[in-house]
């Protein structure tokens, strides 16, 4: 069937719309079990064992993912594997969310007596609260959907968007609970650029470039000569182990345009007595933003008014601080 691209276009625009609708009607399904799960997984000694099939199973690994990058120790198990050995990997203190649209797969129902033999709580995220599963367990979070997105409505698509929300306030409760700070989160994601923006010194950059300086009183030509040599635009003006200055490319370009001979000129007569400077231990990001604010590309990195180096916006960029 040949579609054109408003029908297309619209398809698009109903199915977010439906799935929308869906995610914002969960409003009203937040109650006193959902503060009880909140309340429950903060105070257990152990982890939380999410597990689910088909569709739900994607669904339980992202909102594990999430849980364990906001400070709450979780675990995916699949629940077709559960019953075939990975039940084991279930501790006493566990608690256990198991996600299903229906609550009545035949894998659930395999599954649920044998959590419940083990003593564990067992949390209910199920679009069908008269289930077997919802009614088997201890506490439920409704993830009810008037329907599929699917213009069938067959194929999991609202339905599993709903459940992703619901695990996610869930985490972002649980989060809050903690009171999990930035400081956690770098600790969790240092790998990513968010990551660095929360964690990553200047210090740490500018600590593997060269160090460019020279004296007050040095011809300009060796001030070109170090600049060119150490490769980063710029050479701090050092007096006596004390920053008086700086010199940059731009300054030496200016310098070029003001004056037809430079054969008595001195590294004191064209240096910036007041270069913008950063503390080697504050945040990466903080050296960007600053960088950004003046419309420059390098600052000098000081240790308590003592020079210790550049940092250049390069040297942000690549690091992904953007």
């Amino acid at each position: 069937m040949n579609k054109s691209f408003d029908q297309i276009i619209e398809l698009a625009k109903s199915t977010l719309k439906m799935e929308a609708d869906s995610v914002s009607n969960l409003q009203n399904y937040i109650n006193t079990d959902f503060a009880a799960c909140v309340k429950l997984i903060y105070e257990s000694k152990g982890r939380v064992m999410v597990t689910g099939i088909g569709k739900s199973a994607i669904i339980a690994q992202k909102i594990v993912a999430t849980f364990n990058s906001t400070g709450t120790p979780a675990v995916f198990m699949h629940a077709a594997d559960a019953i075939h050995g990975d039940l084991g990997a279930l501790q006493q203190d566990d608690i256990v969310i198991c996600i299903s649209k229906s609550g009545n797969t035949p894998e659930i129902k395999v599954l649920v007596p044998l959590l419940k033999t083990g003593g564990n709580s067992l949390i209910a995220l199920v679009g069908n609260t008269e289930s077997y599963l919802a009614r088997q367990s201890d506490y439920i979070l409704n993830s009810t959907v008037e329907k599929e997105a699917c213009p069938n409505n067959l194929a999991p698509t609202s339905s599993t968007t709903a459940q992703l929300a619901m695990g996610d306030a869930l985490a972002v409760c649980l989060l809050d609970y903690r009171g999990f700070s930035s400081k956690d989160f770098a600790k969790f994601h240092p790998g990513g650029s968010l990551g660095k923006k929360l964690y990553l010194r200047v210090a740490a950059i500018s600590d593997q470039n060269q160090k460019p300086q020279v004296k007050p009183g040095d011809s300009i030509k060796s001030v070109i000569l170090e600049i060119s040599s150490k490769r980063l635009g710029a050479a701090a003006v050092i007096d006596n182990g004390e920053l008086v200055g700086v010199i940059t490319d731009g300054d030496l370009r200016r310098m070029l345009e003001k004056t037809d001979s430079i054969a008595d000129l001195k590294a004191s007569d064209i240096m910036n007595k007041n270069p913008k400077r950063i503390e080697g231990q504050e945040l990466a990001v903080n050296a960007m933003l600053l960088l950004e604010q003046n419309n420059i590309t390098q600052l000098i990195v000081v240790d308590n008014g003592k020079y210790q180096g550049f940092i250049h916006l390069h040297d942000l960029l690549k690091e992904g601080i953007v």
